[in-house]
């Protein structure tokens, strides 16, 4: 018999994630976040953080398969394609659902192990935001009775010749899909300047590519001129300068 070492610590990493999974109801932990007593403290974190970038289940692709099927009976989203605050978010009003048939008042400033539930929820609701999240993002909010507010002011009648959302307003969008979809898999938001990121979009027939460490740097660079629906979409991907 030939033992493996680094298949005792993937064993004992898989043992973590369970007893989080089964206390926590998700696999979606802060990044800092720690499980365990004692000497059996892990970074329970960013070990998810690592497990999701690329590459994160080693370079054997057999491997890397059996690993994500074990991730996977685990928590099936474990490797959701948008941001683990988010999921984590979603998971507890969730459980919510699950425990009390529906949905909750919660109001801004009712927090649950540190999230402010209250805060999060209102800005998915927030219509710029909602129209920034991923199709299957909000199935899942509208099974859970969450629908976007209606806009402040009542929108002209549509009309043939009425216009979408500006070119400068699609850009933005894209990059922040961009962006999330950058963090899901690198575990952190430190884009490279010459990075590109590839992204499906709704409504194309092509993948559209999205030069994603210019677009960071001049959303940066003009951030004082951004909506304020747009700096709360940069602060629900954990980007500290919105």
């Amino acid at each position: 018999m030939v033992w493996e070492p680094g298949e005792e610590a993937w064993e004992n990493k898989l043992a973590a994630l369970r007893s989080y999974r089964r206390a926590m109801g998700h696999l979606a932990p802060r990044q800092d976040a720690v499980w365990g007593e004692g000497e059996a403290m892990v970074p329970i974190g960013q070990h998810m953080a690592n497990l999701r970038r690329k590459g994160g289940l080693g370079k054997d692709p057999k491997r890397a398969e059996e690993r994500a099927q074990q991730l996977a009976a685990i928590d099936p989203d474990w490797n959701c394609p948008w941001p683990l605050n988010w999921q984590r978010h979603y998971r507890v009003l969730a459980d919510l659902v699950d425990a009390d048939g529906h949905l909750p008042e919660i109001q801004p400033g009712v927090l649950f192990e540190g999230d402010d539930l209250g805060k999060w929820l209102q800005r998915q609701k927030n219509p710029g935001t909602w129209a920034q999240l991923l199709p299957e993002q909000r199935e899942r909010l509208s099974a859970l009775g969450v629908k976007p507010l209606e806009a402040s002011s009542p929108a002209p009648a549509a009309t043939p010749t009425a216009k979408g959302p500006s070119k400068a307003q699609q850009a933005f969008q894209r990059g922040v899909q961009a962006l999330a979809q950058y963090i899901a898999r690198e575990g952190h938001h430190r884009v490279p300047r010459a990075h590109a990121e590839e992204i499906a979009v709704e409504g194309e027939a092509a993948s559209v590519v999205v030069k994603l460490g210019v677009w960071v740097s001049n959303t940066k660079s003009r951030r004082d001129k951004l909506a304020q629906d747009q700096l709360d979409a940069l602060r629900e991907l954990g980007v500290e300068w919105a």
